[in-house]
């Protein structure tokens, strides 16, 4: 992962391929509709992580969650764990999400295609996916230069990371305005689902990805 990269786009870069084929089929759709779709559901579910994390006592829980139930999980695993009904994505969806979830179902569904119902299904496997990518870059890689004071897997420092990643889910949507973006990562976004920002996030995240 570059410098330029996000943690939306390196983690869509790690989807693709065989796991997107996967997710692909087990919706029963083809694979440039889910791909569309998870590039419009990962960075409502990382920009809603970079809001509870803006507060001190939500990047100590979201850390505590990382370290106890998500650290040294692959995210292959964790892929095949969810597509054959297991992991904790509805409960994980619940904490990240809260009031906003049926908003940032509805504007997904509008968005690509798909119905609620599939919808429902991908964000519940990309939940535990996206923790399991989170705990491996605060816990295996050891985020290079992110901390100064040398430890470097610390809620600040999540905090931190998770804080960059929303602003900059913010600034390819063009802002945090009224839309569906402002209202999932903003504690008390009014917005009406307004799909522009949604989908031009989505496009940025796969705008430099390897074509299906």
């Amino acid at each position: 992962m570059n410098a330029q990269t996000s943690l939306t786009q390196d983690l869509a870069s790690q989807l693709q391929g065989p796991p997107l084929q996967q997710i692909a089929q087990q919706l029963g759709v083809d694979p440039s509709q889910a791909n569309n779709a998870i590039g419009a559901a990962l960075p409502l579910l990382m920009g809603a992580l970079g809001r509870n994390a803006s507060q001190p006592q939500g990047a100590e829980a979201l850390f505590g969650a990382l370290q106890r139930d998500h650290s040294g999980l692959d995210i292959g695993s964790v892929l095949g764990s969810v597509l054959g009904g297991g992991g904790q994505g509805q409960q994980i969806l619940g904490h990240v999400l809260g009031a906003s979830e049926p908003r940032a179902q509805q504007a997904v569904s509008q968005a690509t295609g798909l119905g609620n119902d599939k919808v429902n299904m991908l964000l519940r496997w990309l939940a535990p996916i996206v923790m399991a990518y989170l705990a491996k870059r605060m816990f295996d890689n050891r985020q290079a230069g992110a901390a100064s004071s040398g430890n470097d897997a610390s809620p600040d420092v999540l905090g931190q990371i998770l804080g960059q990643e929303r602003q900059q889910i913010g600034q390819q949507a063009g802002g945090l305005g009224g839309g569906v973006l402002g209202a999932v990562l903003d504690k008390d976004g009014d917005g009406d689902v307004d799909l522009s920002d949604l989908m031009k996030v989505g496009q940025s995240v796969l705008g430099g990805l390897p074509r299906a």
